[in-house]
């Protein structure tokens, strides 16, 4: 239940703290005097539709906050959400907050952790359930009456339907993705084509790492060969000497003089072991020259060969990457693409059998959907029909209609109320019959089944009394308490008899402080409820006789 609700710079109240207990909890008061906005602080706490127009004027932001204390059975069902948005919550009480700034900005918590308005709004509708005009619109909204069949099949039926529902949308993107394939066939063979020419163009070029450096440095050389060839030869002639004396022979004849002499003084000896070294290194040069001279050799055609397999690798760099790595990598990229596509014939037609299974699973759970529905709808036209003979609607004739339709989302039940609130009138679709009153008795009647079902922490009724009075009204007042029994009911009422059966009564009136208009909010005793209530029945006026038939409402409530 809703234990404390906090309310600041919201509308027409600066700032209003209020504590609800079990039971049945009325908000009456003077028109206008924020007993509505009260409940859209609840509506939005639990993940309505938020705006600006809410802040109250002059204030940076609207804050609101509500202390709840969930039922052991809510507890488990929103427990597994809870730990998915990594909140822990290890104990039955759940503390939301939202604060709405000028800038359109909306910060949600729940239990201290920010969460946004989806995850708000989730856990919100497990809380509380709010039913006003909305709900009127959605019961004469044909569409709409499905869901309140499967609210009827309580845990049941929402198990079974959650199990369709992860089906059906399995298939459904199964379907889109043959679907997607399909319209795009021919793309994709044209891509192929290209995909297999280009493996083919660098798989046929065979490429290397590092090949590129190697070839370019063969190219220099051949591209060198007779200068280098030239050079070494007279290199060569200079040091072993061809038709003179070469270096080499020079030296060797100086070794020989300064050996001849070396023994004689230190310093000669240093001299001719300088020489000595110089002679065989220069020995050395000459043998590698040669060696050179007879492994270097010139094909004619190597340079030719050479520059094309250049040519041929600029001319991949430039389609398919700035280095030979790059190309490699595209290769095996579109390698891979290639050998997935020889793959897809088979996989589409895996695709097409998975579709059909699907189908066939699709088709066994709507029928056992269909199967729990129609069981349903006998058992809900009984009950509807006897909570609206507690609503001195008891002549009404009300029937659930089910027509078949393609596979969707809910199965393939397209569900309509009908009803008949005069004897001898054919039966109806709803929306074409009902009044307001009887719109609003219907709901009732409806929320009284639900709520043994539904299982939400509280349920707030805004003015669902309007256009009913009399032996009417003090019937409505019953059947609210009833539900009150199940869950905590907070109501907007101008009816007396239903703030008669309360638990606790909470006046709201408009003052004027500073030239500001601001909301009070005041929990009656006893005695002002029942001023409260004469102030109903009479209007400003409160007369002795008003007073008294106050006070026998209260004691038939009571009662």
């Amino acid at each position: 239940m809703l234990q404390e609700l906090t309310i600041k710079d919201f509308a027409i109240i600066s700032q209003l703290d209020l504590s609800f207990s079990e039971g049945m909890t009325v908000l009456t008061g003077e028109t206008g005097a924020g007993k509505s906005i009260i409940i859209d602080a609840v509506g939005l706490l639990i993940g309505g539709r938020g705006s600006t127009d809410f802040i109250r004027e002059g204030a940076k932001k609207a804050q609101l906050q509500g202390q709840f204390e969930v039922s052991s059975h809510v507890f488990e069902r929103m427990t597994p959400y809870l730990q998915s948005l990594g909140i822990e919550a290890t104990e039955r009480t759940m503390i939301l907050s939202r604060d709405i700034s000028l800038s359109g900005k909306n910060v949600c918590r729940i239990n201290g952790h920010l969460v946004n308005t989806q995850a708000l709004k989730k856990v919100g509708q497990l809380l509380v359930d709010i039913h006003g005009q909305h709900e009127h619109q959605e019961l004469m909204d044909s569409e709409r009456h499905l869901s309140f069949l499967d609210q009827y099949g309580g845990e049941s039926l929402a198990l079974l339907k959650t199990r369709y529902q992860e089906l059906f949308e399995s298939y459904q993107a199964n379907v889109r993705l043959l679907r997607n394939y399909q319209q795009n066939e021919r793309e994709h063979a044209q891509r192929m084509d290209m995909l297999q020419f280009q493996h083919d163009e660098i798989a046929e070029a065979n490429l290397k790492i590092g090949e590129e450096g190697a070839l370019k440095q063969e190219r220099e050389f051949l591209a060198n060969y007779q200068e280098i060839v030239q050079q070494l030869s007279k290199s060569y002639d200079i040091i072993q000497g061809n038709m003179n004396i070469g270096a080499l022979e020079q030296i060797g004849e100086a070794m020989d003089a300064m050996e001849a002499i070396e023994h004689l003084d230190s310093a000669y000896q240093t001299i001719a072991e300088g020489v000595r070294d110089s002679y065989y290194q220069l020995e050395e040069v000459a043998r590698d020259i040669s060696q050179q001279l007879t492994h270097t050799e010139m094909d004619d055609n190597r340079l030719e060969e050479v520059e094309e397999r250049l040519t041929t690798i600029i001319r991949l760099k430039k389609k398919y990457g700035d280095s030979i790595e790059k190309i490699l990598e595209y290769f095996d990229e579109i390698a891979s693409e290639l050998a997935e596509s020889q793959n897809v014939e088979g996989s589409l037609t895996s695709l097409q059998k998975t579709i059909n299974e699907q189908h066939e699973q699709l088709e066994e759970l709507a029928q056992q959907l269909t199967q729990a529905r129609e069981t349903l709808s006998v058992s809900l036209e009984k009950a509807i029909i006897e909570q609206l003979g507690d609503l001195y609607l008891e002549k009404t004739r009300f029937e659930v209609r089910r027509e078949k339709k393609e596979l969707s989302d809910d199965g393939w039940d397209m569900i309509s109320f009908y009803i008949s609130t005069n004897p001898g009138e054919p039966l109806k679709p709803l929306e074409k019959v009902a009044s307001g009153g009887e719109l609003s008795r219907i709901i009732l009647g409806m929320k009284t089944i639900f709520s043994k079902t539904h299982g939400v922490t509280s349920i707030v009724f805004d003015e669902v009394d309007t256009g009913v009075s009399g032996r009417v009204a003090q019937a409505i007042a019953e059947k609210i308490h009833d539900i009150a029994v199940d869950s905590q009911v907070l109501c907007i009422t101008h009816l007396p008899q239903v703030a008669a059966h309360a638990d606790q009564q909470y006046y709201i009136r408009k003052k004027v402080v500073d030239g500001r208009t601001l909301t009070d909010v005041t929990i009656l005793n006893n005695d002002e409820r029942e001023i409260e209530i004469a102030r109903m029945l009479a209007g400003e006026t409160i007369t002795d006789l008003s007073r008294e038939h106050a006070r026998e409402l209260l004691k038939q409530a009571h009662k």
